[in-house]
């Protein structure tokens, strides 16, 4: 099946300018050089931790962000450097859930407004039967018709996200951005909203980049996972491999600090020592060098690249090199 988003060498770059004259004296490194694709109705999750540029990556897939380098391609066109008016042609197949469900909606506007302005920008139906697109869309997510007259602080936290995700769903999109969506919910709302999405994407066949940095989250949603560390990704596999032989240090990491829901059962931890280097002088070489119980000179030096080690299962380890 060809990709329907597909990714390479993506970079984000951003100047830090100091004094009067706003001379740049550096540049953050959120994104350093980023390739991954999408399958139609695919689910594919960014995990890694705060600050390791998987929203950054999100943004720049929507060019609310412009990239330093790489190339976006969404079914098959190559929308990297569209002007304003073609972006916003091509934007209507690519929709974003934001990870505040209040500061993400206009408090101005009625629930309805804001479901119905996607709808009004794109002259998707008339203006006779968007108020009936708009009740559907409600329905559909959850909320009742006489919730388009409400505000968003009328809402739950919960039903807010409901709203940003019928206001995402308006146009029929077929990839929509999920930037952490269930963070800021409580955990029995996390269900209900995880489970809306993986109903949405089966009766509607869309493809999910989904952010976040809880991996019983996207254990539960994701179909691959990627796993990001400073700006680059270090694994990626499906989630069944990737959870059961995870390949990089960091990664094993990550899923060896994650709690288990059997107080019984042990797992044996996996201490990673340090900070995370500041993404403004990243380290040379394998970025993760610096905290990892396996580091050679050869780590320090050379940067390893995204390889193949099983069928649709990369590593960028100089661990899995092969003679």
């Amino acid at each position: 099946m060809s990709a329907l988003l597909e990714v390479q060498g993506l970079v984000k770059h951003f100047p830090i300018l100091r004094g009067v004259l706003q001379r740049v004296s550096g540049h953050v490194h959120a994104v350093d050089g980023v390739d991954f694709a999408i399958a139609p109705g695919e689910t594919l999750c960014l995990v890694g931790e705060s600050g390791c540029g998987k929203s950054t990556v999100g943004k720049l897939i929507l060019r609310l962000i412009e990239p330093t380098a790489g190339s976006i391609r969404l079914g098959g066109r190559d929308i990297t450097a569209l002007g304003a008016e073609a972006m916003r042609t091509e934007r209507r197949h690519v929709q974003m859930v934001f990870q505040d469900p209040y500061a993400s909606l206009n408090p101005r506007l009625t629930a309805g407004a804001i479901v119905a302005e996607p709808l009004e920008n794109y002259g998707e139906v008339s203006a006779a039967d968007r108020q009936d697109r708009v009740v559907k869309l409600l329905e559909r997510v959850g909320l009742r018709a006489e919730a388009m007259r409400r505000y968003p602080f009328e809402f739950s936290g919960g039903q807010r996200q409901r709203l940003g995700i019928a206001r995402a769903l308006a146009l029929n999109p077929k990839l929509i951005v999920a930037d952490e969506p269930v963070s800021a919910l409580d955990v029995s709302v996390q269900a209900q909203v995880l489970n809306l999405l993986m109903d949405l994407q089966e009766e509607y066949g869309l493809a999910y980049l989904f952010v976040s940095h809880d991996l019983g989250v996207v254990e539960h949603i994701g179909h691959r996972i990627a796993v990001m560390y400073l700006g680059r990704i270090v694994e990626l596999a499906d989630k069944a491999t990737l959870f059961r032989a995870p390949q990089h240090p960091y990664t094993q990491a990550l899923i060896a600090a994650a709690p288990l829901p059997d107080p019984r059962r042990k797992r044996d931890k996996l201490v990673i020592e340090g900070d995370v280097p500041s993404p403004i002088n990243p380290p040379s070489g394998c970025h993760f060098h610096t905290r990892c119980p396996h580091a050679a000179p050869r780590c320090r030096q050379e940067a390893p690249k995204l390889k193949p080690i099983a069928t649709g299962h990369v590593v960028s380890c100089h661990l899995h090199d092969r003679p």
